[in-house]
């Protein structure tokens, strides 16, 4: 007889109820007629996300103490389960934000393809070994490749996409042959095992290492492996790069620290340099280069770029302290992300054509609670008080300084400083400047009614608010998680 590795459903249920629901919107594009599919697709991959999103937590109030699944290959523990519980609410309120989004045909696929991005993902984030880490990364990443083209009637869109396509082919063989060297100077392919058999230098490990960070940098728009962010984030349908700038980073950045605090811990002195020289890298080309954007989708594009460094900051800390600030400020900037988005496909579907700072003028006063909504998600991004962003950057700067890692505070600061110009400007174009001065045609009457998206922009002001307020809640659920790390 076979004998077969014990398998945990309940573990993998987060997973199970994305796939069938990514199953049944694909069943609806083939069985229902054409004026059912987008209302019935999207009503099914909400469910499907929010399903997710409950199951993640009782898996999370399930796993007191991590557990190895499937022959080491997956870990269940409450890091994953709180990371799934972040991507599967980020997904519920992109379908939210996709529901009124304008195309042809396609529907039943276009959510199918979302459903199934978010599987991989949350399979992603409780990988143990760096085979399920790659198929996890994969499976995702093959989804928002097609997504990312999926307006066949934008030369734009298919442009994207193909950029998307090769670099991230290339950043995935990159982390795959890293993946290769480490294995062959360990002979392990679990995390567990690779840091038991590690406990010496070895070239190839560690120029396997190296490998697998630039790999994984590619995925979290991390300078100077951020190439493909901007034009991809132009290109893409809005809703998709909403999508992208939260979940891929958050699902990417728990699985770097992951990999590297279970997998790599004999090598933190060589790993904490590389992670903190990309965050510095981070934040000078991302800030710097979005200061002289004029299109507002390639200026979000950067500023993910320098938060992709905030974040960076916080894994190289490499302490509980640092995966706890890791893990508070996802939960803010994934708001914030979706939600600046949301605003911006809101003004796209009114004016027919990308958003650039010249066509939000006024934008404040002719739609007071879209213009609100977007003043609040970039003083989020500054750090400004009253929203999470502020003690996201507090903690992340707190985690550096007891790592001894002061002058990473001061980067982090300075940059903070740069970014006030373009986060600001936006705020003034919103507000001080109008359509009229600038002899642009006004908007002028009702917008187009979408209450999917406006309650999409309100939950994300009510998070980014929220979490201000509810700091220490978040904080404890964070260091829950963060113990399920062998600091």
């Amino acid at each position: 007889m076979i004998e077969t590795p014990h398998v945990d459903w309940f573990a993998l249920s987060p997973t199970l109820a994305l796939l069938g629901a990514a199953g049944v919107s694909l069943m609806i594009a083939v069985l229902l007629p054409a004026w059912m599919r987008r209302g019935a697709a999207a009503t099914v991959a909400f469910a499907g996300f929010v399903t997710a999103a409950v199951l993640a937590g009782f898996v999370f109030d399930g796993s007191a103490a991590p557990e190895s699944l499937i022959s080491e290959s997956m870990t269940r523990d409450r890091l994953a389960a709180l990371t799934q519980v972040i991507l599967a609410v980020t997904g519920a309120v992109v379908v939210l934000v996709a529901w009124a989004e304008r195309r042809r045909v396609g529907h039943g696929e276009y959510y199918a393809l979302l459903a199934t991005a978010g599987a991989g993902m949350v399979f992603f984030v409780g990988a143990g070994d760096l085979l399920t880490l790659f198929l996890g990364l994969e499976w995702f990443s093959l989804s928002l490749y097609v997504l990312v083209a999926f307006d066949t009637d934008r030369a734009s869109s298919l442009e994207a996409g193909l950029k998307y396509l090769i670099v991230g082919g290339f950043g995935s063989a990159v982390l795959l042959f890293g993946s290769a060297l480490v294995y062959g100077a360990t002979g392990e392919l679990g995390f567990s095992g690779i840091a038991d058999a590690a406990s010496v230098d070895d070239t190839f490990l560690l120029a396997g290492l190296a490998m697998i960070i630039a790999g994984l940098a590619f995925k979290v728009s991390a300078a100077p492996f951020h190439m493909w962010t901007p034009d991809v984030y132009e290109g893409s349908p809005t809703s998709i790069t909403a999508f992208m700038s939260a979940a891929t980073k958050t699902a990417a950045m728990v699985v770097t620290l992951r990999l590297l605090v279970t997998a790599f811990p004999d090598q933190s002195d060589v790993w904490t340099i590389a992670i903190a020289v990309l965050a510095c890298i981070s934040l000078a080309w991302g800030n710097l280069a979005a200061l002289a954007q004029r299109d507002v989708k390639r200026l979000l594009a950067y500023s993910s770029i320098s938060h992709a460094g905030f974040l960076l900051i916080a894994v190289s800390a490499a302490s509980e302290r640092g995966t706890e600030a890791l893990l508070y400020y996802l939960v803010p900037y994934s708001a914030m992300s979706v939600g600046a988005f949301a605003v911006v496909a809101a003004r796209e579907r009114e004016l027919g054509q990308a958003v650039t700072l010249e066509s939000l003028a006024g934008f404040g006063w002719e739609r007071p609670l879209h213009g609100a909504a977007l003043w609040v998600f970039m003083l989020g991004f500054a750090g400004f008080p009253l929203t999470g962003g502020m003690f996201g950057k507090l903690f992340v700067f707190s985690a550096a300084y007891d790592a001894g890692e002061w002058w990473l505070v001061l980067v982090g600061v300075a940059a903070t400083a740069v970014s006030l110009a373009y986060y600001l400007n936006v705020v003034r174009w919103l507000y001080m400047r109008s359509g009229a001065e600038l002899r642009l045609a006004p908007a002028g009457g009702s917008p187009p009614r979408d209450p999917a998206l406006a309650t999409a922009v309100g939950a994300c002001v009510a998070v980014t608010v929220g979490s201000f307020f509810v700091v220490q809640p978040i904080l404890d659920l964070a260091a829950d998680a963060a113990a399920s790390l062998p600091f």
